[in-house]
């Protein structure tokens, strides 16, 4: 991960520099940006696409895009959410040519204090730690994960696979705070409950 550098009083992310040289020409310096960044678009891209092969198209894209629009960087928010943003749009764009996205209803939420959540979701009552080998449990997750809109998909990929901040979340999706909160929530719900289904009829099929 980049260093932060130090000047004055206030810290600048490293990928300032390279973006600025790399506006002035210097191939060198946009290799370097792809270089650090390159694996986390193809996850980004490949877990909102489910396609191996869309998500290497994708990342070619992305870089091409954003080295073509290095003059609208200007370094209100991390380079690498800039680029993520061109990630999922590209994502987005590719499920909607492919017209295999199905269009997920994101109303009739009961509200809370903490957001808006589903009326209906499962107990999480198995362990599936304790029914499942990490393997097998780690191919039926993504499995699951697969399984939700690509809305759902998108937020969860950014903030519980690639762990950026909720802010930067937002950022990269256009969306408030409150709403990428709200759509997490319902994710994380829909997995734990699509989750618990499936082991429950695993569990109930080695029943005599």
């Amino acid at each position: 991960m980049p260093v932060l550098e130090q000047t004055g009083t206030e810290e600048v992310h490293p990928d300032v520099a390279l973006v600025e040289r790399a506006k002035h020409g210097d191939a060198a310096a946009f290799e370097t940006l792809v270089r650090q960044y390159d694996r986390a678009i193809f996850r980004v891209a490949n877990h909102i696409t489910q396609n191996r092969e869309d998500a290497e198209d994708i990342v070619q894209d992305v870089f091409f895009k954003a080295y073509n629009k290095l003059e609208q960087f200007q370094g209100n928010s991390k380079f690498s959410t800039w680029l993520t943003r061109i990630a999922v749009n590209e994502s987005l764009m590719r499920l909607r040519k492919r017209k295999t996205s199905r269009t997920v209803s994101m109303d009739q939420d009961v509200q809370t204090e903490e957001g808006s959540i589903p009326r209906d979701f499962a107990d999480w009552s198995p362990d599936p730690e304790q029914q499942l080998s990490q393997s097998e449990l780690g191919d039926i997750l993504q499995k699951t994960i697969a399984g939700l809109s690509p809305g759902f998909r998108t937020v969860f990929t950014l903030r519980d696979i690639e762990n950026l901040s909720t802010e930067e979340t937002a950022n990269a999706l256009g969306l408030s705070v409150p709403a990428v909160k709200s759509r997490l929530l319902r994710a994380r719900l829909q997995l734990r409950e699509r989750l618990s289904r499936y082991l429950k009829r695993k569990d109930g099929s080695v029943k005599p």
